[in-house]
């Protein structure tokens, strides 16, 4: 099998392979981090609201996103977005959102719904004491969440963050169902264009797992800091 194993195209494409596809993936992949953890913990304090009918929303969203294929949802929105643009300014014909935005739109508001549950678990993890010692120094409830809760659910549950933005990181390569150039995409076109669909497919398969493992070795050592710090 490797003795037909052309090493040369890889050697000839690697570049091309980082500098446009893995830049496109690490680009997607923090923006819908970044857009996830800020959109997903405001849907976790909605859960925890006393607000009957936003917690309800919420949690209604959460077990909506979460039940729905990723790959379904991406489609839906690549379509849907122009339309509802359009609808928001009030034109006449959809609007040219481009795929990346309809992409980082899509995991956005798809990652959101899981970093919700990771922030939810980690601001009920925090004594219920703290929040009444802030409630009795005077601090309102924005205060609370702000100044004292919020910035040790994000400590204490930034490994298992850290552990999601893997999952997303590997869930981008989906875009390639839109003819995205990431990092599978461009190594499609490689392949097509060259004819060495093992040999590229095999390489992008050898860069996500040493790319994941360097990250998951990341996350447990930051496990031991945040265990060790508490």
């Amino acid at each position: 099998m490797f003795a037909q194993f052309d090493f040369d195209v890889i050697a000839r494409s690697w570049v091309y392979l980082f500098q446009v596809g893995m830049a496109f993936t690490l680009e997607l992949t923090l923006l819908a981090m970044l857009g996830g953890v800020a959109l997903g913990t405001l849907l976790a304090l909605g859960r925890m609201s006393r607000h009957r009918p936003l917690a309800l929303a919420a949690a209604g969203y959460v077990n909506l996103v979460r039940a729905v294929p990723l790959v379904l949802v991406i489609f839906w929105f690549y379509f849907l977005v122009p339309y509802v643009a359009a609808w928001v300014i009030g034109a006449e014909e959809p609007v040219k959102v481009g795929t990346f935005w309809s992409a980082l739109i899509t995991f956005t508001l798809f990652q959101a719904a899981y970093y919700c549950e990771i922030m939810r678990g980690g601001i009920q993890a925090i004594p219920r004491g703290q929040v009444l010692a802030a409630q009795a120094l005077g601090l309102g409830y924005g205060r609370t969440m702000w100044h004292i809760v919020l910035p040790q659910a994000f400590r204490n549950m930034l490994p298992v963050l850290l552990t999601q933005t893997i999952v997303l990181f590997q869930d981008v390569s989906l875009v390639y169902v839109l003819s995205v150039p990431d990092f599978v995409g461009a190594a499609s076109k490689v392949a097509q264009r060259d004819g060495r669909l093992v040999e590229m497919y095999t390489f992008v398969a050898v860069v996500y797992f040493a790319l994941c493992c360097l990250l998951s070795w990341a996350a447990r050592q930051l496990q031991r800091r945040v265990a060790i710090i508490r």
